[in-house]
């Protein structure tokens, strides 16, 4: 995945040289802009293949440059804070951010994070279809019953490994090391706010049955109606 470009929003300076250095390092070309409006007026021309946005910039914040990007396009966000609450991070993700790394962060440790976000969607299976459900990895659309499902990229690749999976439980362990990161070590409360997200997606017709299965503890299922 060398050569990859990424646009990283970032107004510290040394955090800038940091991360630029150790980027490189790692194979990727990185193009750094201090502001949310800098990002978002580079994005289209940029083209990159994700985006390293601070939480906190001047002017626009990194919440709300996440949310107006994820508007735009389908570019992966992986967003940076120096604040450790869960809070934060589950207010990232639910603006639509890809994954969350909280300062200070190893140079590999966020190329690797990046890595695994671009590999997931480098490698896309086949068509799925389970009962209502379908799904076309190569165009990231899917489907209930012929009717578009508004997903994030993160609420999609959950979808996709449960899909392909179906009708086995899937564990929250497997399902934090395929859908985020092998290593991932964080709460898993990132897992629980996008599974709930998605249910109310797939599932938004009370009278239908229900197409996600859950055991406490253990895991979850995308079943067949």
């Amino acid at each position: 995945m060398g050569g990859s470009r990424l646009l990283v929003v970032e107004d510290d300076a040394a955090m800038v040289r940091a991360a630029t250095a150790a980027l490189q390092r790692e194979g990727f070309e990185v193009t750094a802009v201090p502001t949310a409006e800098d990002a978002l007026a580079a994005l289209p021309d940029l083209d990159p293949a994700a985006v390293v946005l601070d939480v906190s910039l001047p002017g626009m914040s990194g919440l709300e440059a996440c949310a107006a990007i994820k508007g735009r396009s389908s570019v992966p966000v992986i967003m940076l804070t120096g604040r450790a609450q869960e809070a934060d991070r589950v207010l990232g993700l639910e603006v639509g951010a890809d994954d969350y790394v909280v300062k200070p962060f190893s140079g590999r440790e966020l190329a690797a994070r990046i890595r695994a976000i671009l590999r997931r969607r480098s490698r896309p299976p086949g068509a799925l279809v389970v009962g209502p459900l379908r799904l076309d990895p190569g165009r990231r659309e899917a489907w209930r019953e012929g009717r578009t499902l508004s997903l994030s990229p993160r609420e999609f690749d959950l979808l996709a490994y449960l899909m392909t999976r179906s009708p086995d439980l899937v564990t929250r362990e497997e399902l934090m090391a395929e859908v985020w990161d092998p290593h991932w070590h964080g709460s898993t409360k990132t897992l629980d706010v996008h599974i709930s997200q998605l249910r109310r997606k797939i599932e938004d017709d009370p009278s239908a049955p229900r197409l996600m299965r859950s055991v406490r503890g253990r895991g979850y299922a995308v079943v067949a109606a």
